[in-house]
């Protein structure tokens, strides 16, 4: 129905740097000549946005951006083989688990799809010269991915989705958090109990605003250091001569 694509499409954008928590987001109707649909459509697809928490009427004013999905944004999106096949290292994905499933009513609601919808789960442990680098559970809709197999999966999942799907990936929501290495997560990854990881959940959309794959991943923190290059944007309220002291670091 289009206009639960066109949530989708606004859920992407309220996600972005472009709204803040308690930002307005544009009216009914400019949204319609936006989207060339009628004011009914859009209602219906702010309505999505209500049920999904992310935003808020308020009577008289407008409606506000009230909650984001995404904690930490980066610049560029790139698949954990290409940067460290790039640095000349050795990506083995050993692959424990690998089947068809009825999502459930959590995973349904990350991908933005039906309960009980069939999806493909899958557990891997990524290898990198040899060193177990990362334990990685990944969920995919079968419907976008008819033809998914252990090979691909032992290989890189973004080739796959791109070059022979033909999907174009957008960008990626991660939440990162760290913890301490289960029994069960240091008998799957090789490594001792109690061993610091850094849990990543990761959900990453088309351009097209189809969520594609949501994985949790447990990566090994003292085998792996992610580097970020982030740049800050200057207000355009604020120009050199009217800006602040600078503040302390």
């Amino acid at each position: 129905m289009i206009y639960k694509s066109i949530a989708e499409r606004l859920r992407l954008r309220l996600n972005s740097s472009d709204f803040n928590i308690g930002s307005p987001i544009p009216g009914e109707k400019a949204l319609a000549q936006e989207f060339g649909v009628a004011r009914m459509t859009i209602r219906k697809a702010v309505d999505l946005l209500v049920e999904w928490g992310l935003v808020v009427r308020r009577q008289g004013s407008g409606t506000y951006v009230a909650h984001k999905d995404i904690h930490h944004e980066t610049s560029n999106l790139t698949g954990l083989a290409e940067v460290l096949r790039k640095q000349g290292k050795e990506v083995i994905s050993h692959v424990l688990v690998f089947e068809v499933m009825p999502a459930p009513p959590a995973i349904a609601s990350q991908l933005r799809i039906q309960i009980n919808e069939r999806i493909y789960f899958s557990r891997r442990v990524r290898y990198v010269d040899g060193k177990p680098l990362m334990l990685e559970d990944s969920y995919m809709p079968v419907k976008l991915f008819r033809n998914l197999s252990l090979v691909h999966l032992e290989g890189s999942k973004f080739d796959y989705i791109e070059k022979e799907c033909g999907i174009t990936i957008s960008g990626n929501y991660e939440s990162l958090a760290p913890v301490l290495a289960d029994k069960q997560l240091a008998q799957s990854m090789n490594i001792p109990e109690q061993t610091p990881l850094l849990r990543i959940t990761s959900l990453s959309y088309s351009d097209s605003g189809e969520f594609l794959n949501y994985s949790v991943m447990f990566r090994n923190a003292s085998e792996y250091q992610v580097d970020y290059h982030l740049r800050r944007i200057q207000s355009p309220s604020l120009s050199p001569r009217t800006a602040p002291p600078e503040a302390e670091a």
